[in-house]
């Protein structure tokens, strides 16, 4: 089995490629799903986040205070890099055990699909890494229509994040996702079979 990690910034269509990876026949984790899971679910990253961040990061009926938390992180840079701190380690534990799984069960290809592959050091947990770049255009219009959101917010998001040249200078490989979704399922094809034929 190989693994794969793909990323790229908002709005580039990391999660669509993933999909067509899937249709191909990989099998795709999701770390960001993951993070969101554990910070609802794992007793020792709820306790972790309550010392850091106070007993409101929860409401009263245990489910994560989602505003709150971003409003105590987002945008300030010490904060962020102290929440992923507490997630990001046990994101990569579950990532190993589904490797293990995924060895058991002869999955050919095992997707590492994370926003922060890179910052994160989920490439270090990979075999080879793949990241999906866009037009800024594109991308600022695709998330202003699907998060309900202003295009300064949207600009603002991407501020945090690594420059698209940079993710094509860090990546392996480099999907364009500059053409139609038709275009996008061929490209993220020849990324699949580039990748498992390398094997």
């Amino acid at each position: 089995m190989i693994t794969l990690g793909v990323t790229g910034g908002i709005g580039s269509g990391k999660t669509t490629v993933c999909g067509f990876l899937e249709e191909k026949g990989a099998r795709v984790f999701y770390a960001d799903i993951e993070a969101k899971r554990l910070m609802q679910e794992a007793p020792a990253v709820r306790a972790a986040i309550v010392d850091e961040f106070g007993p409101e990061a929860y409401h009263e009926d245990e489910t994560l205070h989602r505003e709150y938390l971003a409003e105590r992180v987002f945008g300030d840079a010490e904060r962020v890099k102290r929440l992923n701190a507490i997630v990001h380690p046990h994101v990569f534990e579950a990532f190993e055990e589904a490797k293990e799984r995924a060895v058991d069960e002869e999955v050919s290809l095992l997707v590492h699909e994370a926003a922060l592959l890179f910052e994160a050091g989920g490439d270090a947990h990979v075999d080879v890494t793949a990241a999906t770049v866009a037009p800024k255009t594109d991308r600022v219009a695709w998330v202003t229509a699907r998060d309900d959101a202003s295009p300064e917010q949207v600009r603002a998001r991407m501020q945090h994040q690594l420059s698209q040249s940079e993710l094509r200078r860090r990546a392996d490989h480099v999907i364009e996702n500059d053409g139609s979704l038709d275009d996008l399922r061929q490209k993220s094809a020849k990324l699949y079979w580039a990748v498992v034929d390398d094997r």
